[in-house]
């Protein structure tokens, strides 16, 4: 879908990423459907983001009334893990090499790769759940309750959220 435009009394355009937007709204109403987490939290922002980049980046449109082809399509690319991170990585890598060739902007792409910066970038503090034995403070520099926790990148934490929405709806 190519962002809409708008036309200023100036002649300007105005591009809107109605695409990105449009898959955040999908995700947002896959998380929410789920309840699985409460809509101010980093890890919700994750699963949301991991969910509107697998959105935004699968083939074909993204559809008001999911249908069940395409639930299977999402259930499939979010669960892959380390192979959704590559297939991100060389999607976004595709639509750049195409929008340098074209001459407008896309404002899309603009905000799926400022998504995929922060879901790479950021590390949220989450459960170990391959951690074996008591905790371990040394390990982790963090163990308050017991549980041992690691720094995670939100993409490892916002995909299997996304995933679960998937299921779920």
């Amino acid at each position: 879908m190519r962002p809409e435009d708008h036309e200023e009394t100036g002649g300007a355009r105005l591009l809107v990423p109605m695409a990105w937007m449009y898959a955040e709204y999908v995700a947002d109403g896959l998380l929410g459907t789920g309840d699985l987490m409460e809509p101010a939290t980093p890890e919700y922002r994750a699963g949301r983001d991991a969910l509107a980049l697998t959105l935004f980046l699968s083939e074909g449109p993204v559809a008001d009334a999911m249908p069940a082809a395409r639930v299977d399509e999402l259930r499939l690319l979010t669960a892959c893990g380390a192979g959704w991170r590559r297939w991100v990585r060389a999607r976004l890598d595709a639509r750049r090499r195409a929008a340098d060739r074209g001459a407008d902007a896309d404002p899309d792409l603009t905000l799926a790769c400022a998504a995929w910066r922060w879901l790479e970038e950021t590390e949220l503090l989450a459960a170990d759940i391959e951690a074996i034995g008591t905790p371990s403070p040394d390990r982790t520099g963090y163990a308050d309750d017991g549980e041992t926790r690691v720094w995670t990148p939100a993409w490892q934490l916002g995909l299997p959220l996304g995933h679960l929405a998937v299921q779920l709806y």
